[in-house]
């Protein structure tokens, strides 16, 4: 349970320190690092400066309690009180850190002492000298302060016994000084540590915002982009591969582009021959054989009335019903191959008339809605839009199984839309793109041809919907196409 624990709160400091910059991370560590280096340095003095001050004061004290008794002996055995008292006064007023001083005789007597008229008796007990022991220091704690209590026996304690009370006011005093210096030096520290973390950081991480910056551009597909190389480190070494990648990037760019370009002329010369080849071919259709079948569907005629036998007017309507329906499939063929009606009319007019055709041949409803302005569109969008369509209705009759189908043509201010939809039985995508049919990649390359594009959505069981989108800005007037 502890692991699990420690692991999430590691996993989120990680994911709260991976959120932050590189600029507030180094500024972090520059900072935190000094910061902690000052104020352990800082701790460390104090404490060790507090126990030297607090040694010295125990020194202080334990002198000036020998020190005392040595110059008080003579005088309490002449019984002379008002100069011990003197000698206490004295001493205390000698030094700062003397809080009181007192002398108690053999018996537990005081004979002197510096508390002026009251003697705060609960001394006595507080403090004494074991035999043969030069002197005892014995810590107090009181409201004001720590006190060290040293009491030094007089003439090996036949005489009595001193007690000098030694305040820690000055340890106190000097250790705020001490601290207030360290804490004006930590500050100092910090503030050339803050300015060596803004060099530190501008070295560091200026180089990686351009190269962040270069390659966003480069994302964006700008292979020209270049980044100076800051200095001879790992960071320069980083920009210098990043500018071999980029110039290596730029010239398969632009062997792409020049495939790219031969591909595109490759196509638009193929639909073009195959827009010559169908024209032509319609056209031979239509004013040579269908010429020729009517020539002899009228010689057909001319026979019959001459010819008296019936069974060969029973041959001649079997060969004029052949005729007439070679006819039917002959025009059939020279419209799918080109309408007229494009050509003559314009996008509308053979739109309509081929989905006429198509509904009346598959007995599917379908409905239609051509919206299109007076003004014919480039020949290059009238025929690939015309193409679109009836390659999408081919796919449906083929493939979809649909019971209805829908067709919208709309052309706005900047482009054309074209949206064909099913019922059918749809088909399965690979990932976001869906599975590559021949009619559906003829339908993308006449739309990106001319700068548009082609969105496909469907799935199993949910119908087909595809949506094309020719800008007319970009068109390229490509004749026959």
């Amino acid at each position: 349970m502890n692991r699990q624990l420690m692991r999430r709160i590691l996993r989120h400091f990680w994911e709260i320190a991976g959120a932050v910059s590189v600029r507030t991370k180094i500024f972090g560590i520059v900072l935190g690092s000094t910061l902690l280096l000052s104020l352990g340095f800082a701790v460390q003095t104090r404490l060790a400066l507090r126990d030297v001050l607090e040694q010295k004061s125990r020194e202080l004290g334990i002198s000036i309690a020998h020190d005392l008794a040595s110059r008080s002996t003579d005088l309490i055995l002449i019984n002379d009180l008002y100069a011990v008292h003197q000698l206490l006064n004295e001493a205390r007023s000698s030094f700062s850190d003397v809080r009181y001083a007192f002398i108690v005789d053999p018996s537990g007597y005081v004979i002197a002492h510096t508390f002026g008229r009251r003697f705060p008796v609960e001394l006595l007990d507080v403090n004494g000298v074991e035999p043969g022991k030069h002197d005892h220091v014995q810590v107090l704690e009181t409201d004001d302060g720590v006190i060290w209590d040293v009491a030094v026996p007089i003439f090996d304690g036949e005489a009595g016994l001193v007690r000098v009370g030694i305040s820690d006011q000055s340890v106190r005093s000097t250790l705020a000084r001490l601290t207030t210096q360290l804490s004006l030096t930590v500050m100092g520290v910090l503030g050339v540590s803050l300015l060596a973390a803004s060099f530190l950081t501008m070295v560091l991480t200026r180089p990686i915002l351009e190269l962040v910056d270069a390659a966003r551009s480069v994302g964006r597909g700008d292979f020209s982009v270049q980044v100076g190389r800051w200095a001879n480190d790992e960071i320069g070494d980083l920009a210098e591969a990043f500018n071999q990648m980029t110039g290596e990037l730029s010239r398969m760019d632009e062997i792409r582009a020049e495939r790219e370009s031969l591909r595109r002329q490759l196509i638009e010369g193929m639909i073009s021959a195959q827009e010559e080849e169908r024209k032509r071919i319609a056209r031979e259709l239509h004013d040579s054989t269908s010429q020729s079948l009517t020539s002899l569907k009228v010689g057909l005629r001319s026979l019959e009335d001459r010819c008296e036998s019936p069974e060969l007017h029973e041959q001649i309507d079997d060969l004029r019903s052949v005729l007439d329906s070679t006819l039917s499939e002959v025009h059939n063929l020279a419209v799918q191959l080109r309408p007229l009606a494009l050509d003559d009319l314009g996008l509308e007019a053979g739109l309509r008339n081929y989905i006429d055709e198509w509904r009346c041949r598959h007995q599917v409803h379908l409905d239609a809605t051509i919206y299109l302005l007076p003004e014919r569109l480039p020949e290059a969008v009238e025929v690939a839009l015309y193409r679109i369509v009836q390659e999408a209705l081919t796919n449906v009759a083929r493939h979809a199984q649909a019971s209805a189908v829908s067709v919208l043509v709309e052309q706005r201010a900047d482009q054309v839309i074209a949206v064909i939809e099913d019922d059918g039985v749809g088909f399965e995508r690979h990932g976001s793109h869906p599975r590559p049919h021949l009619g559906l990649i003829g339908i993308r390359e006449r739309a990106e041809l001319l700068g548009g594009s082609l969105t496909v959505e469907t799935a199993p069981g949910k119908g087909t919907s595809l949506f094309i989108r020719i800008p007319l800005s970009r068109v390229s007037k490509i004749d026959g196409v």
